[in-house]
């Protein structure tokens, strides 16, 4: 007698192998059994007739970190199939606070109510499972929360002894279950580091068998000479490394992942494993202060506000973001016209919500948007988001095609209601996944839907280290999803951005269904995976 018993439906099992008609029966977490189980007796029967049954979906790009807090039920990844996130990404998490890093952190909870009554990495995952979570989460660390919290939000190289104690750390935290390390080089701090910093990040987790994720230094002029680096660290290091949102943003770059991703495959033949992770659109999401140069942010947020108020400083500063800063050096290519707000947090400027910035420059009186920017910068304290689109539509498509891309969303566990409903957020919140089954499988062919299940599934949690899911198969934990294959897509618009995508209608998170015919419930059955 089982548990539950899933029916009739075809299983793309996550390997890449093709469809087959099977059940799939579930005892407890796991499952139990997949083939033909004719009249085996459940509990629970779901008939899935002219459905595909697959593995749950893992993202391996998520920032959902401390919003779990606030939306445990992570309802714009579920509805979407996901079932486990890495999270702690760009060199950004919610743990080990200290010093300037837990000045941010409170910063920015308050936003959400949060309390932050946690300090290491493993008090952050014992609050998260105090809380309780829809879906799994494998935490990363984060490079530039570590960094800030031992030197601050210094430009400088660290100290001998500030290098061995950000390591140290790092140690600390793959020891409490940490599953590797991220930066985001070009996000103050982790943009002040150089390579050799980033070596000894990369070697100490490393040691624990984790990954190295990166956001590259750049993803426009200096593409190449980034996954060189990234490559670099994982030379030296030993660690696996996972390239983030992989993707050539500048029209003059257009074309680039081609080279990157024969350079990512002479370093798996030579060197040790490297992948990347895409989302399905050709735009990008951010904080509106990276178009400022790196140099300003020296000492965080507060010093760069003081800068931007100081006209000598602010005049150097809008030279530069005309001449182009690093990691953002197509902005003026770009345009100002295809850079949009996504959210404020004063009341007088939800307005702007969704408008671009050269359009609200235009309604102000700005004669240079680069003004506008700076002064929305001050008028929110640096609390404003963007999207800005960059990227053309056949690199996506050939980004997404590489063998060894994941699809990953870059966003929050978001929903249409409550806190994490602010704003206009970039649609991927809602559909990446759908979107990749609809529109790049099923509708314009540029991969089976075999192989875009295996993209979600075996191959992201290969990347993670996740030896017991990503795949339907005896033993493995009873992590699924039920779609339809003829009607799934993303319904998500960057107008209309929440909005939950059509077409799956059962998430089943260690063996509990959380989703059923389509309707989420109130069920709570993730856990903090830990190395």
């Amino acid at each position: 007698m089982f548990d539950m018993l899933i029916k009739n439906g075809g299983v793309i099992d996550g390997s890449g192998k093709a469809r087959r008609a099977a059940d799939v029966a579930i005892v407890g977490d796991r499952i139990a059994d997949v083939g033909d189980l004719g009249a085996a007796g459940a509990a629970k029967v779901i008939d899935a007739r002219g459905r595909v049954v697959s593995p749950g979906f893992i993202d391996p790009h998520s920032h959902s970190d401390a919003i779990y807090l606030v939306n445990p039920k992570a309802e714009s990844k579920v509805r979407q199939g996901v079932t486990t996130e890495l999270t702690g990404q760009c060199g950004h998490q919610a743990a080990p606070l200290y010093g300037d890093a837990r000045t941010a952190a409170q910063r920015l909870s308050a936003q959400y109510g949060i309390d932050v009554d946690w300090q290491s990495y493993g008090e952050f995952c014992r609050r998260l499972e105090k809380t309780g979570l829809a879906i799994n989460t494998a935490p990363l660390c984060g490079h530039g929360t570590i960094r800030a919290g031992v030197i601050g939000h210094a430009n400088r190289a660290p100290d001998s002894c500030e290098l061995k104690r950000m390591a140290a750390v790092v140690e600390e935290c793959m020891e409490q279950g940490a599953f590797g390390v991220s930066t985001g080089l070009i996000y103050p701090p982790g943009s002040f580091s150089e390579t050799p910093e980033i070596i000894e990040m990369a070697k100490a987790a490393a040691r624990h068998g984790g990954l190295y994720a990166t956001h590259l230094r750049s993803e426009q002029e200096h593409l190449v000479e980034s996954v060189n680096e990234a490559m670099e660290i994982g030379r030296a290091s030993g660690a696996p490394v996972l390239i983030s949102h992989h993707k050539a943003a500048g029209k003059r770059n257009w074309g680039l992942v081609n080279t990157t991703t024969r350079m990512m495959d002479e370093y798996r033949k030579n060197v040790g494993r490297i992948y990347c992770d895409v989302y399905p659109y050709t735009a990008g999401s951010t904080g509106l202060g990276s178009l400022i140069p790196s140099w300003a942010h020296d000492g965080g947020m507060e010093k760069l506000l003081v800068r931007l108020r100081d006209k000598a400083t602010r005049a150097k500063i809008k030279e530069q973001m005309e001449t182009g800063c690093p990691g953002w050096e197509q902005l003026t290519q770009a345009g100002y016209e295809n850079i949009y707000i996504t959210s404020v947090q004063s009341e007088k400027n939800q307005e702007i919500v969704g408008k671009n910035v050269a359009g609200i420059a235009a309604a102000r009186g700005d004669a240079d948007p680069r003004d506008t920017v700076m002064e929305l910068l001050l008028e929110e304290n640096g609390a404003i988001g963007m999207v800005l689109f960059s990227m053309c539509e056949q690199d996506v498509a050939t980004v997404i095609r590489y063998p060894f891309a994941a699809i990953g969303s870059d966003a929050s566990a978001l929903a249409p209601t409550g806190v994490v409903s602010r704003g206009k957020p970039h649609p991927r919140a809602y559909g990446t996944w759908p979107r990749v089954l609809g529109k790049y499988s099923r509708d314009e062919k540029h991969i089976s839907l075999e192989e875009a299940v295996r993209k979600m599934t075996s191959l992201p949690a290969e990347i993670i280290g996740l030896e017991d899911r990503g795949l339907v198969a005896a033993g493995k934990m009873a992590d699924l999803v039920i779609f339809d294959p003829d009607t799934v897509g993303d319904r998500a618009t960057f107008e209309n951005p929440h909005v939950f995508p059509v077409g799956i209608d059962w998430v089943i998170v260690n063996g509990v269904p959380v989703v059923e015919e389509g309707v989420q419930s109130q069920r709570l059955p993730g856990r903090v995976l830990r190395k």
